[in-house]
């Protein structure tokens, strides 16, 4: 009866129009009403706690190191090089846009701001060489989805906060599954390309090669930067993030010279509107979260997966399953928020790791966003592309099988994420 209070009070409230963190403010309220429990200093305690977390710092930092690279060319140097090497196979611009995905995941971490950058560049060129507008469009779309999956991600720290597990250990164990998220999207590309009649672009000299490759040298050691620091114990998920956002601001305005001291108010304007939307999610969630627990909603949930708790792989199936639905009806963040405290107990109950289901999740949750209704990167090359989101969807589904099909991969075979996990934190 609880977790039912709950959905329909949700989904009631997002039904006539209201914002989903308000609408988890309202289920909230409707669990504490159920529970006799009314209190609006539950709601104001929950909601600053969930907010001041140290870990969150992170959000806002790469939400501006993002809007940084934009700005600062990082982002346009890294497609150039990878035009540079691959452009010239037969649907070379398809290849550098999964090139280009893969290395802008590393980078910023937000599906939007990669897919919104790669669908401005590359859907124009794309459209001239004679590529087919829709399905060019899906792989970007496919492609921007690599974000939150290879560190540093926006997503994992979400969870990461919310299931009280490690963010290091996400980021890491999030690198195998994004390289083989972008190599489906390759194999695919290679099979769907062949039906296009296009434009092959010259072979660039391997003088060229190398000065784009050099030119892009200092956008493309910000990962290893990261990476490298969390590795060693240099600096926490939340420093990386100052330290991408610095160094980020430091290409642009003093080695590509491309970032005006001028634009950096609009450009952390931008970073702090982004940082706003999701840290009040963040607060409304936590209000739910809290009385989640209270009425003993992860328990209700133990009780009726009980049957399949001892076939682990079932239950991340069935799991996952649930996950792809909601996540096709919600957007990205509160798909997080709202299931991570129900789940995460499941979970520990069945004796799964958090962390490696945990990549999972954002897997899952990441294919969302280019699920109808909501598809949140759906509409942003809707939108740049000016086509609709019906002829899109043509485009995108050999792509979004792909992807789906390495999620269900990585449920069958867990050590894909868990053996470099292992091996990088030894």
């Amino acid at each position: 009866m609880t977790i039912l209070i709950f959905v329909i009070s949700l989904l009631a409230a997002m039904a006539i129009g209201m914002p989903v963190a308000m609408a988890l403010i309202v289920s909230g309220l409707a669990l504490m009403f159920h529970m006799g429990m009314t209190d609006p200093q539950i709601v104001v305690q929950n909601m600053w706690d969930g907010a001041n977390s140290f870990p969150l710092l992170a959000v806002p930092f790469f939400m501006l190191a993002g809007e940084f690279m934009n700005a600062g060319g990082i982002t346009r140097r890294i497609i150039h090089m990878a035009m540079a090497w691959v452009g010239h196979l037969r649907g070379g611009l398809g290849f550098v846009a999964i090139g280009a995905a893969v290395v802008m995941a590393s980078l910023s971490g937000s599906a939007v701001a990669d897919t919104a950058a790669l669908a401005a560049v590359l859907l124009p060129m794309m459209r001239q060489a004679g590529y087919n507008p829709y399905r060019s469009g899906g792989l970007i779309a496919a492609g921007g989805i690599i974000a939150p999956i290879i560190p540093p991600s926006i997503g994992m720290i979400l969870y990461g906060v919310a299931a009280q597990v490690s963010i290091t250990k996400l980021f890491i164990a999030g690198i195998v599954p994004g390289i083989l998220m972008g190599t489906s999207l390759m194999l695919t590309w290679m099979f769907v390309a062949r039906k296009d009649k296009i434009e092959v672009a010259p072979k660039q000299p391997m003088g060229e090669r190398l000065r784009l490759t050099i030119e892009s040298f200092w956008g493309l050691m910000l990962p290893v930067i990261i990476i490298g620091g969390l590795k060693f114990g240099f600096f926490t998920p939340t420093e990386a993030a100052v330290v991408a956002a610095a160094y980020s601001l430091i290409v642009g305005l003093f080695i590509n010279r491309e970032l005006k001291f001028s634009q950096l108010y609009d450009l952390m304007l931008n970073a702090a509107k982004t940082t706003a939307v999701v840290m009040f999610l963040v607060a409304a969630a936590s209000v739910s979260a809290w009385l989640i627990a209270a009425a003993n909603m992860p328990a209700q949930m133990v009780e009726l997966l009980q049957p399949i708790m001892d076939n682990k792989t079932l239950l991340i199936l069935v799991l996952m399953v649930l996950v792809l639905i909601v996540g096709s009806a919600l957007d990205f963040a509160p798909t997080i928020l709202i299931l991570t405290p129900v789940l995460v107990p499941v979970l520990k109950q069945a004796g799964i790791d958090p962390v490696y289901f945990g990549v999972l999740f954002i897997m899952n949750n990441a294919i969302g966003l280019i699920t109808p209704p909501v598809g949140t990167v759906l509409n942003v090359v809707c939108g740049v592309g000016q086509m609709r989101m019906g002829n899109l969807m043509k485009g995108i589904w050999p792509f979004l099988l792909a992807e789906t099909f390495v999620l269900f991969l990585l449920v069958l075979f867990p050590e894909l994420v868990m053996a470099p996990l292992r091996w990088m934190t030894q």
